[in-house]
């Protein structure tokens, strides 16, 4: 697991497959506006059935996880100011969680397949994000 920081401001993590541990863990901490854990488990192993609470939480940014099915891709970490701080490629199960600052991405090959989770309720492009 790699953490892009700056200042002691965690911006970014990148996550890779060999990252993911026996059992139940998490790359975020508890009060990022993104929890982001893995499960790996072996057959058999039973997780207790759950609902959550109705907790209310207050949101005042959008934060985004990537993950790679297949293919590749470059992610520019930018901090809060716009200024680039560092480039790192993604590859197939591999993922970043993007905390702070602003981030662009480059696609690297053909077909390449990525699920995105962000905190919601959505705003809409415009309420949301600023382009730079």
């Amino acid at each position: 697991m790699k953490v892009i920081e700056k200042n002691g401001t965690r911006l970014a993590i990148h996550f890779t497959e060999d990252d993911i541990k026996e059992g139940l863990g998490f790359f975020s901490e508890d009060e990022e506006f993104i929890q982001v854990g893995t499960w790996r488990y072996n057959a058999g192993k039973d997780l207790q059935n759950h609902n959550h609470h109705l907790v209310e939480r207050s949101v005042n940014r959008t934060q985004e996880c990537i993950i790679l099915l297949k293919g590749s891709l470059k992610t520019r970490v930018y901090d809060e100011e716009d200024q680039f701080i560092e480039e790192v490629t993604v590859g197939t199960h591999e993922g970043m969680i993007m905390l702070q600052g602003g981030h662009g991405y480059e696609i690297l090959e053909d077909d390449t397949i990525v699920i995105e989770c962000k905190n919601g309720p959505y705003p809409g492009a415009e309420t949301d994000r600023r382009r730079f």
